[in-house]
């Protein structure tokens, strides 16, 4: 860090809090730089003390972005009072966390990483970043479902979710691409059309694909996958 950085970035890169929770650390007097009560707006150098609650916090030398694959059960959390928090499910040596949510009783791909900018970037709804997800139902899925699916569905009051890509894999199975991450989503759709989920299981985000990975295990995003994902988020 040879130039200055915004200390809300400085927070979000050593993987504390995104931007927006750090400016917030800041206002609460959380946060100093070289034990002066940092506000916001201020910028940190290379060299500066940087503490949060009176620890000092420091910006890792590599990026971490982990994919796991998420069994049912386990909390997109990482409160240790939770026993099912993901955190302790991993049991990663350096500190992570989540790249968005998956439902407790949903499974599959979840990015893990110690980068909030980062994570950040990769969950921005209006990227419209693709993630895609494999579903079972609990009764046969018919031709009006999947086109009832595709054209858009309100779910909350006043949101109606966009158009998307939804196709049959199966007699209670279909495959679907969302560009959108509204809280339960996939269950509020399906339970519009009256089928309750029985099986959800996301499979890709963006190029990052969960693949043959074992339920529970995690890997490194490969350098062919990191350079692509970088390339999409236009870093």
């Amino acid at each position: 860090m040879s130039e200055k950085t915004r200390l809300n970035k400085f927070i979000s890169e050593a993987g504390v809090a995104s931007r927006r929770a750090a400016d917030k650390l800041i206002e609460e007097r959380r946060v100093t730089i070289n034990g002066r009560v940092a506000v916001v707006g201020d910028k940190v150098k290379e060299g500066d003390i940087v503490a949060v609650d009176g620890k000092r916090i420091e910006k890792e030398e590599e990026d971490i972005l982990l994919v796991f694959n998420k069994p049912r059960g386990i909390i997109c959390t990482s409160n240790p009072e939770d026993k099912d928090n993901v955190i302790d499910y991993i049991g990663y040596p350096k500190r992570i966390y989540s790249v968005g949510r998956l439902d407790k009783d949903s499974q599959g791909l979840l990015l893990m990483t110690n980068n909030g900018d980062l994570a950040n970037r990769i969950m921005r709804s209006r990227g419209e970043h693709e993630k895609e997800y494999v579903v079972t139902v609990d009764k046969p899925v018919t031709k009006a479902f999947i086109k009832g699916m595709s054209n858009g569905v309100p779910i909350l009051e006043d949101r109606v979710t966009k158009k998307c890509f939804v196709e049959m894999t199966g007699e209670c199975e279909f495959r679907i691409i969302l560009r959108q991450g509204l809280n339960r989503q996939i269950r509020r759709m399906c339970e519009y059309f009256g089928y309750d989920v029985v099986k959800l299981e996301r499979v890709r985000i963006m190029n990052i694909e969960l693949g043959k990975l074992k339920e529970g295990r995690y890997r490194d995003i490969s350098k062919q996958e990191r350079e692509e994902l970088f390339r999409l988020l236009g870093l």
